[in-house]
């Protein structure tokens, strides 16, 4: 069964009424902090920690299960775990297999506060880190310690979107011994399956594709058989737990992504080639164009791409005159986040703790969303107007 059909075809009783299964389409939204048992032989072993049913609100409560259970089939890993967003998605993940003394490998491309995290939290308890070229493959060797514990990409990176060799550096990680963490959320897991590229962990935004309506704020983590363990030990330990009113809206927003996703991605790449012609781009950086760099790694692991990329200019322009082809487009709202109906926009320097192929460059990211095609480049034609 494909992942389209499988997303949309499960069903799970939840609830009983006069002993009947209630097989609502999308399953209730379960809140609570107090759960109750049946006897006081549950309780104790529950207290024992052999209880197999739900204990507390924070014991990951049934729409929260159906979401990561979702999930895990769609990534086709061994466990997952849903967070309060991306972001705590990503520290957890990092807290959870590190230690003090370890030194762990951060792609130079990954989303900021990833970076941030590393450098001004992770540090403090003694995990050193280091950035690593944002394409990298086989010379991840050149980067390992012998106190290498971990190493996360982000592949393609949601502001400049290089691409790593993932099967080259998983092939060397597995042989060290190293945690392999991949941030997916550009791909989701219909256009990128990170477990067959050996891949260790792999970690959503649902905040985005997944969710698809700029609306809720949440994370998944998905683990192989070799680290779920730990993970779960850790996940328990820190009582985390997501939303179930973000956990029932990403679950429906599931149900449609495949649909969503074909969508951006057709009217990104119309776009994108149209830029591609006009006189004032530099570059259009969209890792499905055959000009990308790692175009051929694109070709060979994605059965797809998404609808954010970026471009650049051929001559930087003045901070006013930028701002003014900014505020001129009415289709494009400016905001954060990306992967929402509504199309975004974004532009600064490329900021990065090395040197880049985009280094005091100006990058216009652009989330492209599911209004009409011709109307967004039409709204872009007009406000590119203005830098002439």
């Amino acid at each position: 069964m494909k992942d389209t059909t499988s997303l949309i075809s499960v069903v799970d009783p939840f609830t009983e009424v006069n002993g009947r299964p209630v097989n609502t389409i999308n399953p209730p939204v379960f809140k609570g902090s107090t759960v109750l048992f049946d006897c006081y032989e549950d309780f104790v072993r529950a207290m024992s920690g052999q209880y197999e049913g739900v204990c507390y609100g924070t014991d990951r409560l049934p729409t929260q299960r159906a979401f990561e259970d979702a999930i895990r089939s769609l990534e086709g890993g061994h466990l997952t775990r849903a967070f309060p967003s991306g972001i705590s998605a990503i520290i957890n993940t990092l807290l959870a297999l590190t230690k003090s003394g370890d030194h762990i490998l951060v792609c130079d491309n990954v989303y900021g506060p990833t970076a941030r995290f590393c450098r001004e939290v992770l540090s403090r308890y003694g995990v050193e880190f280091c950035f690593i070229p944002p394409e990298v493959g086989e010379n991840i060797e050149e980067f390992i310690l012998p106190q290498t514990r971990l190493i996360f990409l982000e592949s393609p990176g949601s502001n400049t979107f290089e691409i790593q060799d993932i099967r080259a550096v998983t092939k060397v990680a597995a042989e060290r011994g190293i945690v392999t963490v991949l941030d997916n959320t550009w791909a989701t897991p219909l256009y990128l399956k990170p477990f067959e590229l050996g891949v260790d962990i792999s970690i959503q935004s649902a905040t985005k594709y997944i969710s698809g309506h700029s609306d809720l704020l949440l994370g998944t983590a998905t683990v192989n058989k070799q680290y779920a363990e730990t993970f779960e030990r850790f996940y328990r330990v820190m009582e985390l737990y997501a939303s179930p009113d973000d956990c029932f809206a990403a679950l429906r927003g599931l149900k449609t992504l495949s649909v969503r996703l074909k969508q951006h991605e057709k009217s990104a790449l119309e776009i994108a080639r149209w830029l591609q012609g006009v006189d004032l781009i530099d570059e259009v950086i969209h890792p499905a164009l055959p000009g990308h760099p790692e175009h051929h790694l694109w070709q060979r692991d994605f059965a797809g791409s998404s609808g954010l990329f970026a471009f650049t200019l051929k001559r930087d322009c003045a901070e006013e005159k930028l701002a003014k082809f900014i505020n001129t487009l009415e289709l494009f709202g400016i905001g954060f986040s990306w992967g929402g109906f509504k199309s975004l926009v974004t532009a600064g320097k490329c900021q990065r703790s090395k040197a880049s192929r985009y280094t005091g460059k100006t990058l216009v990211r652009l989330n492209i969303g599911l209004e009409d095609a011709d109307d967004l480049r039409a709204d872009l034609d007009k406000a590119l107007g203005i830098l002439r």
